[in-house]
């Protein structure tokens, strides 16, 4: 991949994506990473995923 195209890639991303980092004990990761695999998923897919599930979970419970 050229300079420019990485470049340009980058500059789309942070035009259109909000970055969260997250921190998880050493070893953490992999065991995520091979949970998202076996559900032939990315790390961030799966995580994208867990948290919206959590969100809907968390407003159907406030709307008891």
């Amino acid at each position: 991949m050229s300079k420019t195209s990485s470049q340009s890639k980058n500059k789309y991303n942070a035009k259109a994506y909000d970055r969260i980092t997250v921190c998880v004990p050493k070893g953490e990761k992999a065991q995520i990473q091979e949970h998202a695999q076996k559900r032939e998923e990315s790390l961030s897919g799966f995580i994208k995923r867990a948290i919206k599930h959590e969100m809907e979970r968390d407003n159907q419970e406030d709307n008891k």
